[in-house]
């Protein structure tokens, strides 16, 4: 690509809001577009370009919001149309655009196309959504929802069963239809003709259903089958994608995303490379899979730390040159990653916090970054199950319990992997400071410690280590151009990588565990045996003329070379 004309989104730095989470205005305990608003300048001194916000739209709120009612209409709660497109110019003013999450996989069961597929077998709605007869009584399938339980639900009415891949609420469309097509692509033009900067796309992969809808597998301890390979990267997600190119996107200049669960790097190169005409980037969750067992991600096992390194490797080297990455380690769908990957006690917060953002953002992409991720907030854990609100975590919780597994044994599980750890009220100040009314989940108790206004109290916070790298992607080619070259794979505990470009060479050094580790300048393969050093989280790293000192959850990276 030539430098000259490149993307805006390839040195942007993306922010994602919970919009429920993030800043009540109103003092309802429910966070709003006005609450946004009024936190833009905090934006714009972290340095970000780029808003993505988690949906909007009007939403009885089955799934907090991604199930949709209403595609021209703003969630009550959140505020009002006119709320909405003053963010849009409040953004443009200080630098921000907006991004909006797409969520055209299915709507909500009360979405007036719904109701009218429902009314009769011969509404001209009926082949918006995927309806079957039954087998015997029984669903069209075997397959299972992502949110427990069968993946079909019997309408009494008409007496046939619609698929919901997620909750029964959530019905999904009929991507054959080309009327459902054509209605989804006026829907993003209505919000790109308002100003916006592009869109997440949420489950975007799963568009396309082998219209066999052929029994899944039934793994170990499972009830229901695995239908994903029937529905995951389909037989025509690539011409579904072309056309809502051609018909949309190539009119705008905006930033695409979307989240692509089981997309291998080979398929996110067709995906991503612009002569396809397809997305500029997708989510990966290859990496998000490496701590759970081999059929759910509420199977709980260790970080497999060196799969890490040749996964982040392997996307890397895949993809230069020919598509683009995204990278992440939080939103709203993962647990926070200090608890996860780091190390949340008070000695090593912080330390763990900044190591796994510069381990993150000195590779190549467009870096995303969950709210709170800048100032290290921490999983929770409520003790009742009483206190979450996440629709999967309630259902697997039930489905579970029926199976005869523990409460402690389930909440292990919860405190882990469970969506609320992202969906806890961000921490603006010591008393919390997200609402003056009763917030909608509870706040972390650790907000005491753990807020906006202490980060940027202390120049040596997560906080400003976040937004020097967002500086440093802004100022450096390497970040947006360099080639990567990963260092002492089977190191145990250390992520070494190399980015090249010219004779320009930074190396970067992440230590992910709780012991001193040394090793040698030679593990580098470079000729210049000094180094200056961009950033790091200790005061000062151990950088000597033979051997390098990584102290515990130490990062830093130093420039070897130059022109």
């Amino acid at each position: 690509m030539d430098q000259l004309q490149e993307p805006w989104w390839k040195r942007s730095v993306v922010y994602q809001i919970y919009p429920r989470s993030f800043m009540d205005s109103n003092g309802d305990g429910i966070g709003d577009l006005r609450g946004i608003i009024s936190k833009l300048c905090y934006l714009q001194c972290l340095g970000v370009e780029v808003i993505w916000l988690s949906p909007i739209y009007d939403s009885p709120n089955d799934d907090n919001g991604y199930d949709i009612r209403d595609y021209f209409n703003i969630m009550e709660e959140f505020g009002t149309m006119e709320d909405f497109e003053e963010l849009i110019v409040q953004g443009r003013q200080h630098g921000i655009r907006i991004i909006m999450d797409l969520v055209v996989n299915h709507t909500s069961d009360e979405h007036a196309w719904f109701v009218e597929s429902c009314s009769s077998l011969h509404s001209k709605y009926r082949d918006y959504y995927i309806w079957r007869d039954g087998q015997n009584e029984q669903p069209p399938n075997n397959w299972g929802s992502i949110f427990s339980g069968s993946a079909w639900e019997r309408d009494e009415q008409t007496g046939e069963y619609y698929l919901h891949l997620f909750s029964m609420k959530q019905p999904d469309l009929n991507w054959e239809n080309p009327q459902v097509r054509n209605e989804v692509f006026d829907v993003m033009k209505f919000w790109l003709d308002k100003g916006i900067g592009g869109f997440r796309m949420d489950v975007i992969n799963f568009l396309s259903k082998d219209s066999r809808l052929l029994d899944g597998e039934i793994q170990p301890n499972q009830q229901f089958g695995d239908g994903s390979p029937f529905f995951i990267n389909g037989p025509k997600i690539h011409s579904y994608l072309k056309e809502m190119h051609e018909k949309v996107l190539q009119q705008y200049d905006v930033l695409t995303v979307g989240e692509m669960p089981g997309t291998t790097s080979e398929g996110a190169k067709i995906y991503t490379n612009p002569d396809n005409k397809e997305l500029q980037m997708i989510f990966t969750f290859e990496h998000m899979d490496l701590d759970s067992g081999p059929f759910e991600k509420w199977d709980l096992k260790p970080l497999d730390f060196i799969s890490l390194k040749r996964t982040m490797e392997k996307w890397q080297l895949e993809l230069h040159d020919v598509g683009w990455n995204s990278l992440y380690w939080n939103n709203h769908d993962q647990p926070r990653i200090i608890s996860r990957f780091g190390n949340d006690s008070e000695m090593y917060r912080e330390l763990s916090g900044k190591m796994l953002a510069i381990c993150l953002h000195m590779m190549q992409g467009t870096p995303f970054i969950y709210q709170g991720e800048e100032i290290g907030m921490t999983n929770v854990r409520f003790q009742d199950i009483k206190e979450y609100r996440d629709i999967e975590t309630l259902n697997m919780y039930r489905a579970k319990r029926q199976q005869g597994n523990s409460h402690e044994e389930i909440m292990k599980s919860i405190y882990a992997k469970g969506r609320d750890n992202a969906r806890t009220p961000m921490q603006w100040t010591s008393s919390g400071g997200f609402t003056i009314g009763t917030p909608w989940i509870d706040i972390n108790e650790n907000t005491s410690k753990i807020n906006v206004e202490n980060a940027l109290k202390k120049t040596s916070s997560i906080f400003y280590t976040y937004q020097r790298l967002i500086q440093l992607r802004k100022e450096h080619d390497i970040l947006t151009y360099g080639s990567f070259q990963l260092l002492l794979l089977e190191h145990p505990s250390l992520f070494v990588y190399k980015r090249k470009l010219g004779k320009q060479e930074w190396i970067i050094v992440a230590n992910f565990y709780g012991e001193t580790e040394q090793i040698s300048w030679e593990n580098f393969e470079v000729s210049d045996k000094q180094g200056n050093v961009i950033i790091a989280n200790y005061e000062c790293p151990l950088i000597a003329y033979g051997t390098i000192i990584v102290r515990p959850y130490e990062a830093f990276v130093i420039e070897v070379g130059g022109e």
